[in-house]
Formats: structure tokens, sequence, C-alpha cells
């Protein structure tokens, strides 16, 4: 079967190599040790590279007409899954979407529209809107070469959309932003959130009066929301100065409620300043204290000892009220009526439940860069390399921690309260677009249905960026007259979250008895441009291959084989 016929077959050929050696920091995805020690463990100079331009052949389109063919459609809005359809792609934006025929029954031939430059043959197949990533960083030079390293990962898993918190420096973000939107790499949609302060020459945010000020530049310079920490300057009085500024100047807010500020500024006390985000868990656990109001710690605690702000971080899972209780309802029921988006990034933290799982995973040896893989080790001047001593009982707190945590994220869900998915890849052994498939997984272990998932992956994340600006979103969404952001996967994600990885799934086909690997994503589509996905993620796996050549890795990676072969082979160039 023809799955995607091009009037010119060398538009989706293997991406050229060029302009892979440029360098590539994410910005702390949270505070780190004192800054002198974490410059010291990053490489001189270890500033983000830009992302090559597409290639000749890396991407195909915009077309001025794109039908995709007898699929069956998730459209991210919570509707049932609908099929077949044909959905018609006029330029950047769906035209329509048609009935095609119905289940069971041969589909028409030459339907309407004959008149296209393109078809893709989706029969089988299933189509959802591009995912939303709400929390993402990008890697610097210490963790791959350059960022089309992250930005083709995410695409290969269905990532349309990213929210950087902050994905690099404010005039590389915006850069990086304007070259995404006129699709001059291949890369997600960006938007550019920056920590209080970032990139201005006006001093330190030391007071209301300053926080404005700093909004206000930053409004006027491309910035599209601000992520806090309430670390050092960072009050209460002025985040609640910076989140009120921010709205008057349509822009979004996002908080890792840190354990350093979270006594004075905790989950509930944010959302009635109005904070738009709260990201990870931090913060709502301690706004359920239940005898004290500051979580207990041991005599020798050390926040910059990440061994103990880890492994003690799941401790208060002892200390607050019971899940159900009154208590528990009322902090839930107040965050929705203030408006409050939970953005948990579950997968981020998983490994300290089960270490071994993270660090065995199946894309280990073939898509982590030596780079990551060498940050990703044991040591106590990388962030989030807490691995010191993981002991048995650790992993275990952090499991009933997850419980309590998986719970509340479930129980907002219930009452109406918006969830949405990040992810915050690049620590903790977490790599790009795997681990957003992970996090829909750990929505899964939540208790949230399929299709509530994808809600979450999809409208409920594009909701969360566009309400700020006063704006309706023109993505998340599979409807008529919204941008052309798709995923074409050919298993049914519905059944499987699992076929979503770029290394797919193996199961035992029942007519042959023997295994097979099937799923990852076939295509992802931004903005009307259709991406091959095993096709990038080849372009990954070369990068990886060349970096191996020349960056040695003390400890190794493990390689698992990609065996049995994906069932279906991906069509020659």
């Amino acid at each position: 079967m023809a799955l995607f016929r091009l009037l010119n077959t060398r538009l989706l050929m293997l991406s050229s190599a060029a302009g892979m050696a440029l360098a590539g920091p994410a910005l702390a995805h949270e505070e780190k040790a004192p800054r002198a020690a974490a410059a010291a463990a990053a490489p001189a100079g270890n500033q983000p590279g830009a992302a090559p331009a597409r290639a000749a052949g890396e991407g195909a389109g915009p077309f001025r007409r794109l039908v995709i063919r007898g699929a069956t459609l998730i459209d991210g809005t919570g509707s049932v899954p609908r099929g077949p359809v044909d959905i018609v792609v006029e330029g950047n934006r769906i035209a329509d979407i048609r009935q095609a025929g119905w289940p069971g029954m041969a589909l028409a031939q030459n339907r309407a529209p004959q008149d296209f430059d393109q078809e893709i043959d989706a029969t089988g197949m299933y189509v959802l809107p591009g995912f939303v990533d709400l929390h993402t960083h990008l890697p610097a030079k210490d963790k791959a070469p350059d960022a089309s390293y992250a930005y083709k990962l995410w695409l290969a898993h269905g990532v349309t959309t990213v929210r950087g918190v902050s994905l690099a420096s404010p005039s590389f973000t915006s850069n990086e932003k304007a070259r995404s939107a006129r699709n001059e790499i291949a890369a997600p949609r960006i938007f550019n959130y920056q920590t209080l302060g970032a990139g201005w020459s006006g001093g330190r945010i030391s007071s209301p009066e300053k926080a404005r000020e700093w909004v206000r530049w930053a409004a006027k310079n491309d910035i599209d929301g601000i992520k806090f920490f309430g670390r050092e300057d960072e009050t209460p009085a002025v985040m609640s100065a910076a989140i009120d500024e921010a709205h008057k100047n349509k822009m979004g807010t996002v908080a890792h409620l840190s354990q350093t500020g979270v006594s004075d500024f905790n989950g509930a006390i944010a959302g009635r300043a109005g904070l738009d985000t709260i990201t990870h868990f931090y913060g709502h656990m301690e706004s359920l204290l239940k005898n004290h109001t500051i979580q207990k710690f041991t005599p020798d605690y050390n926040f910059y000892n990440e061994l103990h702000r880890f492994a003690q971080v799941a401790d208060i899972k002892d200390e607050i009220y019971d899940v159900g209780s009154e208590q528990w309802w009322d902090y839930l029921k107040e965050q929705k009526a203030n408006g409050v988006t939970f953005d948990p990034t579950f997968n981020i933290y998983a490994a300290s439940r089960d270490l071994m799982r993270a660090r065995n995973a199946d894309w280990q040896g073939k898509y982590t860069t030596p780079q990551l893989w060498n940050y990703f080790q044991s040591t106590r001047d990388n962030h989030g390399s807490y691995f010191f001593d993981w002991t048995s009982q650790i992993e275990t707190n952090w499991k009933g921690f997850y419980k309590n945590f998986f719970q509340l994220i479930h129980d907002y869900n219930q009452i109406g309260g918006r969830v949405t998915v990040g992810t915050d890849s690049g620590f903790i052994y977490k790599v790009y677009g795997f681990a957003y498939v992970e996090e829909l997984e750990l929505y899964q272990e939540a208790g949230l249905t399929p299709l509530e998932i994808f809600r979450a992956a999809t409208v409920n994340g594009a909701r969360t960026l566009m309400e700020p600006k006063g704006q309706e979103p023109e993505f998340g969404a599979v409807r008529r007259g919204m941008l052309a952001d798709l995923v074409i996967v050919p298993e049914n994600p519905l059944a499987n979250l699992k076929t979503l990885y770029g290394t797919g799934y193996v199961r035992l086909n029942p007519e042959t008895n023997k295994q097979e690997r099937i799923g990852g994503v076939r295509y992802t589509i931004k903005d009307g441009i259709v991406y091959d996905a095993p096709r990038l993620l080849a372009d990954v796996a070369a990068m990886v291959e060349r970096e191996k050549q020349v960056v040695p890795t003390p400890v190794s990676p493990p390689v698992i084989p990609q065996e049995p072969p994906f069932a279906t082979a991906t069509p020659a160039s």
C-alpha cells in the first residue's frame, strides 16, 4: 500500500546532516546549586545552538491541497472517535472533514475532492491533533550538538507545540520561535516563557515595582509568559505584582513552587494571587499539611545536597490530610474556582520510584546522545543526577507519594479542573519525545481514560497557552478552520498508548505465533508541513552515532536491540 503519494518523492528523503555541528544549554528546569558550582559543571560557552535550516527533503509542504484518506479521527476535544473520514488540508489549515464511508464496508473509490496536490492513504490509521508539551527546555552543548536533537524527537512523537519555561535565553528563544513560525527549521511551534528578570539590563527584581517594570519590558520583547520559582528575590509580594502585571499585558504565568519559598507561597496562596499554572507537584502537598505548616525534614537536611532534596520530598505523603478528606476537596475546589491549571510532569520524577526502569529504557542506547547520557550519571554537581545512594526504601516512599499525586490529578480532572501535559526532558534519564509518551502512560496510571488523556495533551494545552492572550486557540483540535497540526499513527492509541513510542511496541502475532514490532508515529503534520516520523528518528540516531565516535561514555548506556524490526518497513525514499 502506498501510504504517501508524492508528486515529488525527493521531498521526504532522509535529512541532510548539514549544520549538525552547532552547539546547544537548556536553562535549568529548576534551581541549581550555587551559581559558581553550576557554572563549573558546564563547558565554557555552553550556549544553545540554533537548529540548522530545513534541508531539502526535510518535511513536505504546505500544499495547495492535501487529502488524508480513510482515517479514524480522535479530534482532541473529548469527542468519541469517528471514521472513516477524509481530512482536507489547504495550505496550513483544515478545510474540511468528510465522512468517507461506514465501518466494515469497502470505501468508495475516487472520492471527492480529486483536485489535490498530495494524498496520504491513512486507511486503518488514526489521526489526532498535534500534541502540546507545556514544560520544555532545550539541551545545552553539554547534552546535545544542537537544538534539532530535541526538535526532531518532539516532532517524531507528534509534539507540534512546546512551551519553553524557559527553552533557552530570551533572545535565542525569540529567534527560534520566529524561525519555527516561518517553518525555516524542523521544529514545533514555540511559546517563549522566561524567568522573572531574564534578558534585561535593569538590575535585580528586588521589589514589586521592579517586577512590574520587567513584565512591561518583557511584553514588548516577544516574551509570552513568566516562570516563577519563589526563590531569592521572588517574594510573595514580588510574584503577586508580576502575576497581576502579566495579566494586564496578556502574558501567562507558571510556577515551580520551590522548597526554598513554598512555606510562604504554596499552591493555595498562588491560586489566590492569580497564578495560571502550577507545574510539578510542588505547592500542592504543602497546601494540604495536616499538623504543621512546613514539611518535616531531617536535622541534617541541605537543599543543595540533591540526595537530601529529592529523597525527602516524597516523605510529605505522611504529613498531609487524607486523600478524599474535606480539606483535600476544599483545596481542589478552590483551585478550580481560581482557574489554576495543573501541569504535573509525572515522568520527570518517575525514575525516583523505579531507577532501573528509567536507566534501561529501550531508547537510551540508540537515541540518547553520549553527552546527555553522561549528564544523567549520578554526580553532585549535575542538577537532577541525584541517585548517590538510591535505596529500595526511598523508591517505596516515592511510590507512596505518587499514589497521592496521581489521585490529586485524577480528582482535579474529575471536578472539571484543567490538567495538561508537560515533560521537562533532558534531566533524570528522560529523553525528549519518548518522555512525552511516558507522561501519557502515567496519566493512565492516575486513572484518566485515553480520551481524557488526549484532551489534556491537545486542546487543554492550547487553551492554557492562548487564554492569557485573550484568544481562542487555532491548534489543539481537529476541526475545520484550525491550523493543520496533526498526528497520523498506524495503531489505535486508545487501545495502547505504548504504540506511540518511536521504538514501537512488541506483541505476538496470533496468526504467525511470532513477535512483531508495531506502532510509532507515521507522520507528524505541523502548520501544514508533513514530516516523516521514522526519518526524523533516523536523523537523530545518526546524530547520536556520530557523537559516540568523539564523546566517550565512562558508563556505557544499555543498547537494546530493536528486534524484531517493525512489522511494516518504512517506505524507501
